[in-house]
C-alpha cells in the first residue's frame, strides 16, 4: 500500500499546520475585548486539541 503513505504524510503536515494555528487562538484569548467571541475561541481550541490527540492515538509512530 504505497499509495497510503503520501496521504498519511499530507495528513501529518495538515495536523502540524493546525498545531501552529492553535497558538494564534491562544494569543487571541489574551485580548481583553474579546467579548462573547471568547466562547467560540475556547470551543475551537477544544476541538483542535481533540483532533491532535486523536491523530496521535491513530498514528502513534508519526
Amino acid at each position: 500500500m504505497t499509495n497510503a503513505q503520501p496521504d498519511i504524510q499530507a495528513l501529518r503536515q495538515r495536523v502540524q499546520f493546525i498545531e501552529q494555528k492553535r497558538e494564534t487562538l491562544i494569543r487571541l484569548l489574551e485580548q481583553p475585548n474579546l467579548g462573547t467571541l471568547r466562547i467560540d475561541v475556547n470551543q475551537a481550541l477544544e476541538e483542535i486539541d481533540e483532533l491532535i490527540e486523536e491523530f496521535k492515538r491513530t498514528f502513534p509512530a508519526l
